[in-house]
């Protein structure tokens, strides 16, 4: 059997974030064969493109975490009707110096939790627009982006209701399949 790393790359740096819950509840739900490795993105440098010959080791670090997973898993909030800086600074750097993606060819899950009504359309939106620069085929349907609401997760961080658990299965089911299907 195969062995699947996910990098989950989170765009909040809060420390009780929706998101964060988010994803550990999804990484829950994976097959066996998966594991999800969380890409630490707060201690990056601002991107300047003149650092591109001596990236800092955070830098490096995240760059290596990402080259080695064979899918990466998005969870983000939506600030501002779009995608937070910080994780916009990752995929910058992630992308750099040009020709040198470590995103390039990664199959890309897109989720996000918000307490707007709305969730997270518009940041997953502009997500999936830079992600399509970046030529990382994204898992287009199921789409996920849920409202935060109190009794969403239990005291454990698990998904309360039984219903958004088995929406939550469905995506991770087809994420892993989508995985599967273009991880080289």
């Amino acid at each position: 059997m195969s062995q699947f790393k996910i990098a989950v790359v989170i765009g909040s740096l809060r420390k009780d974030s929706f998101n964060r819950k988010l994803a550990l509840a999804l990484a829950a739900l994976a097959p066996a064969e998966f594991t999800f490795e969380h890409v630490r993105i707060d201690d990056l440098p601002l991107y300047n493109q003149d650092d591109d010959g001596n990236q800092a080791v955070s830098v490096q670090r995240m760059r290596s975490e990402v080259a080695g997973a064979q899918g990466v898993l998005f969870v983000t909030p939506e600030y501002n009707r779009s995608i937070p800086g910080v994780l916009k600074n990752a995929l910058d750097h992630g992308s750099r110096p040009y020709g040198q993606s470590a995103w390039g060819g990664k199959p890309a899950g897109v989720v996000g939790i918000s307490p707007g009504a709305i969730g997270t359309a518009l940041a997953q939106q502009h997500l999936r627009n830079v992600l399509a620069y970046l030529d990382m085929p994204t898992l287009g349907q199921p789409e996920l982006f849920l409202q935060a609401k109190e009794d969403l997760f239990d005291g454990a961080g698990h998904i309360a209701n039984p219903g958004t658990k088995e929406f939550l299965q469905k995506w991770v089911n087809q994420y892993a399949a989508w995985v599967k299907k273009h991880a080289a």
